[in-house]
């Protein structure tokens, strides 16, 4: 007999999880996770900043919403802060003046912003070259903890009666009589009313397994490498610092540096692994816009991002099938979402007040794809 729960959710990631935590409290809810650990493609493989550069006007949106979470989080929560401060910095050329005045302009909806000389700029991170002469800040930017995110959302759907599942890869899926039915590759058999595809790059594959028409997910490959920084160079109090245009971001790391190209590389649903080429290119750019030399690469990884061909979420009922709820596309901007898309996903489930007052349910309804 298959184990029986009000809902099922495939995808033991951040969206996944956040979503678990959230709809426990009111029903019971399974957690379905191929791998043998959680996060384990995008949530555990992210610079896990929150900020606001990042998306467009609906992201920024839920990143504002999903803010109060991190400052405050639930008693028992976490052990542990979920972050720590960290600045933000955007800076610019002369020539890309025009792209940060529209980028501020965007962005000052959503938080306070100092905007910054050439003396400000290299006053906040003076690892960059002297062409860097305009810049805006966010002097209350956090680095998020992802593992203990994460850990926190697991705890609260076990101490909700929730179950998490790892090492349950979806073999074959069926819909009968108004109920999912979902088998594993190792013959484990689990059901419910409910299901929701949280499966990150593999969400249209699970759709297809389900018999739901795909909505189009693109998974992106993005690449991070870390190296020592400059002798008698300290990375404390250094800022999360990007070019304007999507072309770098660095930052520290455990006395050491971070910094991505930011690629986006298509690719299929996999274990993500970095290219020789994205490595190299994050030390070019690195060296073009810093005064830093790469001469050591200490470590490097690959992660996936997976967008909705609008790059914004999918998050709601499919317009195909009874009772298939789609939590997907959350591109690079998940951690820092999952709050306030936790709280929509229950709104919408249990029919709760909407929680989001920016943001329209048609906004994220997968039926635009239809």
């Amino acid at each position: 007999m298959p184990e029986t729960s009000d809902i099922l959710i495939i995808g033991g990631g951040v969206a996944g999880l956040s979503a678990a935590a959230a709809l426990s409290a009111h029903c019971k809810v399974t957690v379905l996770e191929a791998e043998d650990q959680i996060g384990f493609h995008a949530s555990g493989r992210s610079a896990t900043m929150l900020h606001y550069a990042l998306g467009d006007r609906l992201v920024r949106a839920l990143t504002l919403a999903s803010r109060s979470f991190f400052d405050s989080p639930p008693d028992g929560f976490s052990e542990v802060p979920l972050g720590r401060r960290t600045p933000v910095l955007v800076f610019a050329r002369e020539d890309e003046r025009a792209a940060l005045d529209a980028l501020e302009a965007d962005i000052s909806l959503f938080v306070q912003l100092e905007r910054l000389d050439h003396r400000g700029v290299h006053g906040l991170c003076p690892l960059l070259r002297e062409d860097a002469v305009h810049g805006i800040a966010d002097r209350d930017g956090i680095r998020i903890d992802q593992h203990a995110l994460l850990q926190g959302y697991l705890g609260q759907l076990r101490r909700n009666g929730g179950v998490l599942r790892t090492g349950s890869r979806i073999a074959a899926m069926d819909h009968r009589s108004a109920i999912w039915t979902v088998s594993t590759e190792k013959g484990d058999h689990h059901s419910a009313p409910l299901l929701i595809n949280a499966a990150g790059a593999w969400a249209d594959a699970v759709a297809a397994l389900a018999g739901v028409a795909p909505i189009g997910l693109q998974p992106k490959r993005r690449t991070i490498i870390t190296f020592d920084s400059p002798d008698g160079t300290s990375v404390e109090g250094l800022p999360f610092t990007k070019t304007v245009g999507d072309e770098l971001y660095f930052g520290g790391e455990s006395g050491r540096l971070f910094a991505s190209p930011m690629d986006e590389v298509p690719s299929d649903p996999c274990d993500a692994q970095p290219d020789e080429l994205e490595v190299a290119l994050a030390a070019y750019r690195m060296e073009e816009r810093t005064s830093v030399t790469v001469d050591r690469i200490h470590s490097k990884w690959s992660g996936l991002r997976t967008f909705t061909p609008d790059r914004r979420p999918a998050v709601g009922l499919a317009p195909d099938a009874e009772g298939f709820f789609w939590l997907a596309g959350q591109g690079g901007f998940g951690l820092q979402t999952s709050p306030a898309v936790a709280r929509i996903v229950a709104a919408m489930i249990l029919g709760q007040a909407w929680p989001v007052a920016d943001v329209s349910p048609e906004s994220l309804s997968p039926a635009r794809f239809a």
